[in-house]
């Protein structure tokens, strides 16, 4: 009788524990990350926003676990490298948007290649931004499929397809599919989240990674017409009148910007509920982790919670996002306020998916599983580096650290003293409106201290001191198109003709056919020249105004070079637009 009794409870004991745990422990999660695109923080009605409307976001974040100090990096490049990998983008090689410094080392190991132990099918739609050319692709990292535009957006002089469209690059774009070129019909957000559902519902039946990254609401800031209008008659500075919190003034551009801004935001949160509605047609959601969260603070000045700082900045408005995580073992609508960040998912996937976590490098984040679980976690000593300036980190210039409820803050001289800098309580002063650094300098200095350690270990990385190259001659990648994202030279390339530029690339020997684009067609009877290492070769154009000189059958041996192209005509010494290679034997 005593063994009858006990078993009964024994079973549903048992029963209870695989029910909890079957996702965690018998099987292997689906995983969904979802990332917008200079949607900041305040940029959502559950933040307290009283203008855009995200229903389904808002109820989304009630049945997930939500970090309410979540971090990221200022900039997009730099946060989606640290997502991928777990590591500061500094160790990535990603130290930049453009320049040339947004391209990944393909030796990093993604979160897709790291699911692959468990036979993940992996698919990538929409911003990768860490790499247009092998070997930093998205098929080169870990992806079976790959649906996504080029550089960091579309319309920009990186994306080549889209950028000659204008104010409709948005709409009908040539995207690449799997490294081909393909049209689409239609609005990007809606392209993007069909194509993911498409993946989903294909792959059900086994484990999947889909990493959907809208680029909206990144400029250019194009909607569909019946989004815009839900948006137009509003003004985004009101309904603040109570609020005792600090508030941007906002210009009638920045109004206008925001109507457009809430109605990307909008469309996207009506793509979320159709990808939801899916999963639970599917009958995979119990079995579905799924991740909210954006890239960096807002571009445009607009509501952000009473934040100081926007995109860029390494203050609060530039680098705190929202993230919810929903899964069926986790707790619902539960906040939890320790300090977490980007390089913290791909730990956390790896101890969810039950996959081995990278052990021949550094990983800089940590599992949030813990804290989920609402265990106890020692993370006193944890410390959250942030920087951004253009090409490399300049010392003490836009440059933070943040330690327990303490941030320190430099906008300031590389030979700056503490006393130059700016310190902040965060638990006192959120909003970052008071400098305590003269009251504080002992507590400054071992910042610091700290600050200057990370900065010159992260300087100091393997793949930042040899940049990535493009591999060009490669049987994975022929033709190769360079563009102006990856171009590196002086700061601050884009759509300049007179400016200097080049590309770091690994060329493979043989021969090749050379086509450089032009912005605006060049007169005729200048000189086209190509210079690698000490090989330079010139050519006559004498077509008249032409966007295109080509170059035939020219050989190469095998280097690593810097490839420097210009159109020299008179005084005028112009950069192509792009360049594309083809290997012919």
């Amino acid at each position: 009788m005593k063994i009858k009794t006990i078993f009964p409870a024994v079973l549903t004991c048992l029963l209870l524990c695989c029910v909890m745990g079957f996702a965690r422990d018998k099987a292997h999660p689906n995983v969904i990350i979802i990332i917008t695109d200079d949607q900041g923080y305040g940029d959502l009605g559950i933040t307290g926003n009283p203008h855009v409307q995200t229903p389904v976001i808002d109820k989304f974040a009630t049945e997930s676990v939500c970090f309410t100090n979540f971090f990221v990096s200022p900039v997009c490049a730099p946060t989606r490298s640290s997502l991928m990998t777990g590591r500061y983008s500094l160790r990535t090689g990603v130290r930049d948007t453009y320049n040339g410094g947004a391209i990944m080392a393909s030796n990093e190991l993604t979160i897709a290649e790291m699911l692959k132990q468990a036979n993940y099918k992996t698919g990538v739609f929409g911003k990768w931004h860490l790499g247009d050319n092998y070997p930093s692709r998205p098929s080169d990292q870990g992806f079976d499929e790959s649906l996504i535009h080029l550089s960091g957006g579309m319309g920009q002089v990186g994306d080549i397809t889209t950028y000659f469209k204008g104010d409709k690059s948005y709409f009908d774009p040539v995207l690449w599919h799997n490294n081909k070129k393909e049209a689409y019909d239609g609005y990007c957000s809606d392209i993007f989240a069909e194509q993911a559902m498409k993946f989903i519902e294909e792959n059900k039946e086994s484990p999947f990674f889909c990493y959907l990254a809208f680029n909206a609401p990144h400029t250019p800031l194009q909607v569909p017409e019946e989004y815009y209008q839900q948006y137009k008659a509003i003004d985004p500075a009101s309904g603040f009148g109570n609020d005792n919190r600090p508030f941007p003034e906002m210009t009638e551009k920045n109004k206008e910007d925001a109507r457009k801004v809430y109605a990307m935001v909008t469309n996207i949160d009506d793509n979320i509920g159709k990808l939801l509605k899916k999963l639970d047609d599917l009958d995979i959601a119990d079995n579905t982790l799924i991740i909210f969260m954006t890239d960096n603070g807002p571009q445009q000045t607009r509501y952000v919670g009473g934040m100081r700082g926007r995109k860029g900045d390494v203050y609060q408005g530039g680098v705190r996002v929202p993230f919810y995580m929903r899964y069926s073992s986790f707790e619902k609508n539960k906040a939890i306020e320790t300090t977490a960040a980007h390089i913290d998912i791909l730990p956390t996937l790896a101890e969810l998916c039950n996959v081995q976590l990278p052990d021949d490098r550094i990983i800089d984040g940590k599992s949030l599983l813990p804290l989920i679980d609402g265990e106890e976690v020692d993370w006193d000593n944890r410390s959250l580096f942030f920087y951004w300036t253009r090409r490399y980190p300049e010392l003490y210039n836009n440059m933070a650290l943040r330690k327990g409820n303490y941030k320190l803050v430099g906008k300031t001289n590389y030979n700056a003293p503490v006393k130059d800098f700016e310190l902040f309580n965060l638990e006192t002063d959120p909003y970052e409106q008071k400098n305590i650094v003269s009251e504080n300098e002992s507590i400054a200095n071992k910042l610091k201290q700290e600050l200057d350690e990370t900065y010159n270990e992260l300087i100091t990385s393997e793949n930042l001191i040899n940049q990535p190259r493009i591999i060009i001659g490669s049987k994975h990648e022929n033709p190769v198109i360079l563009n102006r994202n990856d171009a590196g030279g002086q700061r601050g390339i884009w759509a300049q003709e007179e400016i200097y530029g080049k590309w770091k690339v690994s060329i493979e020997e043989g021969h090749y056919d050379i086509k450089f684009k032009f912005i605006k067609p060049v007169k005729a009877n200048g000189r086209m020249y190509l210079e690698t290492n000490t090989l330079v070769k010139q050519m006559l154009n004498e077509k008249e105004d032409t966007d295109i000189i080509e170059m035939k059958n020219v050989f190469f041996s095998e280097m690593d070079c810097d490839l420097i192209p210009f159109y020299t005509i008179g005084s005028k010494n112009i950069f192509p637009f792009w360049v594309e290679i083809e290997k012919i034997d």
